[in-house]
């Protein structure tokens, strides 16, 4: 297994961006890898890029239905390519700014007049303020699926900046968030574009948080150690567009920049479970569904849902001679694990599937990614009850994506899913970051 400190895997590679020649016209990569840790005391998923002139690594926090990159410029912002975007600009109108404003504070970055401008977000804290658009140097790694390799830049990359209070609640040392969600300014759309590679990416989440995962832009392979192509390995299902924004701010026509699937039921150990199958659907309004969110540490569940889902949980439970222990917050339904065995997959708990398009099509979550250990010798079911009429009855969250392989192809509205990588004999933390000169 591949692992490093976070810190050591920042300083390598800021010094490995110095060292590298300018990856020109001439160089075309296929794809590009990021690298993603999971932070402890948070449970958010973080990454490293390198932005601005002289080129400085940014702690960023992975939010995979993110509008957009936004970063702090309040504090300690230094670059000679900073670039404002003026009003009503070209990229102005590619962010759908439409906004026009003046700063009254000292001019620089975040602070100029005659620019337009975003809604930077938290999505862990929900709270979101104003913030300039701007164009920024930015650089990453080529990838040819096994290795990092050479870096490449692009010029102009789009973001917004935001204002230091926003940086609250999130892990320590991050200065903003890294959104993948489905807009023409995401990470995965402006790199494709950069880049002239497929508008998909693709995460894998480690379970671990002394190993590191990755985020993949561009299509495959995907190469884990010992020479697993985990992209050969997935089911697809279509990606469903929720006509309706789930951003703090949009327009009236704005359509959601999150990725939400067709989960048509759910499945304890083979048994399909009783609830209002309507929940399952997007109305007019927006409401309902099934999304994937990187800044849910938990799945979330419509009370009606939840309370169908664990009563049947515990019971099949019961079944295998599994025994009940004391609820441990934030989790309802907890176990001894006296009798749980051990598995490759993870605890020998009731499997759950999220039954997708046809009953052959399922998405397996296994002990490894149902099960939270909370101490010694009691683990729990790590989903958590979202309240009466949530805005979205299912959020698939972390724990239940890591050591998952997920392809997103947001030009053709399709998701490729592996399960688990452990029946694989993998897992996400096994990606080679050792680079390739």
């Amino acid at each position: 297994m591949a692992s490093y400190s976070l810190p050591y895997f920042l300083f390598i590679s800021f010094l490995l961006f110095i060292s590298a020649s300018y990856a020109g016209t001439s160089f075309r990569p296929a794809a590009l890898v990021i690298p993603v840790s999971k932070d402890a005391s948070t449970l958010q998923y973080l990454t490293a890029i390198h932005q601005r002139t002289p080129l400085v690594p940014l702690k960023l926090v992975v939010d995979l239905g993110g509008q957009f990159l936004w970063v702090d410029c309040g504090r300690n912002y230094v670059s000679s390519s900073y670039r404002p975007a003026r009003c009503r600009s070209a990229q102005c109108s590619l962010a759908r700014a439409s906004g026009c404003g003046e700063c009254f504070s000292a001019a620089g970055p975040g602070c100029n007049n005659n620019t337009c401008s975003l809604f930077p977000y938290n999505t862990v804290t929900r709270t979101g303020t104003g913030g300039e658009l701007a164009q920024e140097v930015v650089s990453f790694k080529s990838t040819d699926g096994s290795n990092p390799g050479r870096v490449v830049y692009v010029s102009k990359f789009i973001f917004s900046c935001s204002s230091t209070f926003l940086l609250e609640g999130l892990a320590s040392g991050v200065v903003g968030m890294a959104g993948l969600g489905r807009t023409k300014i995401g990470l995965p759309s402006q790199l494709a574009s950069a880049f002239s590679f497929h508008r998909k990416f693709a995460i894998c989440l480690s379970s671990s948080t002394a190993a590191y995962g990755a985020v993949f832009f561009g299509g495959g392979p995907y190469r884990m150690l010992p020479g697993i192509d985990a992209s050969q390995s997935l089911t697809y299902t279509p990606l469903f567009i929720n006509p309706v924004s789930t951003a703090s701010v949009f327009s009236g026509d704005e359509p959601s920049a999150e990725y939400f699937i067709g989960v048509k039921s759910v499945k304890i150990n083979g048994k399909a479970i009783k609830f209002d199958k309507s929940l399952l659907s997007i109305d007019e309004e927006g409401v309902g569904g099934t999304k994937i969110s990187t800044v849910n540490p938990y799945t979330v569940l419509d009370s009606s849902i939840y309370k169908a889902f664990t009563k049947a949980f515990i019971k099949a439970a019961a079944a295998m001679n599994i025994t009940r222990a004391a609820a441990v917050a934030p989790f309802d339904v907890c176990f001894s694990s006296k009798n749980v065995h051990s598995t490759r997959v993870g605890p020998s708990v009731p499997s759950i599937d999220l039954v997708l398009q046809n009953k052959s099509v399922f998405w397996r979550i296994v002990g490894a990614n149902s099960m939270v250990y909370v101490r010694d010798k009691v683990l729990c079911l790590g989903f958590v009850d979202g309240g009466v009429n949530p805005r979205t009855s299912i959020v698939i969250g972390g724990k239940q994506l890591e050591d998952n392989l997920l392809q997103f192809d947001i030009a053709t509205s399709k998701l490729g899913f592996s399960s688990s990588l452990r029946f694989r004999q993998t897992t996400c933390a096994n990606f080679n970051f050792t680079s390739n000169p």
